[in-house]
């Protein structure tokens, strides 16, 4: 087993135990300003009714992407996660 695959079915079990869907879930990114990440970040959540805020850092290299959407399950948390990870330099928190 790759070590994603073990780290979302580990995330799966977390959040099956923790978390009454459906639910607002939370997903924060750091996202580089270097080409159009932020765009590509919003177009994967755009017509989900999220809700989107940024924050550029101090030195504008980089943008806080907060994103709160409501979730039907774990699985749907998972495959958002699984989108976002293929943008350039984005990193989850």
């Amino acid at each position: 087993m790759s070590k994603k695959s073990e780290f979302y079915s580990k995330l799966k079990v977390q959040l099956d135990d923790t978390t009454s869907f459906p639910a607002d879930y939370l997903y924060k990114f750091i996202v580089p300003t270097t080409k159009n990440q932020v765009t590509e970040v919003e177009d994967i959540f755009d017509n989900r009714g999220a809700v989107i805020t940024t924050k550029k850092s101090k030195t504008g290299r980089y943008v806080s992407v907060s994103i709160i959407l409501k979730i039907e399950n774990s699985d749907e948390v998972i495959s958002f996660y699984k989108k976002v990870e293929k943008i350039e330099g984005i990193i989850s928190l």
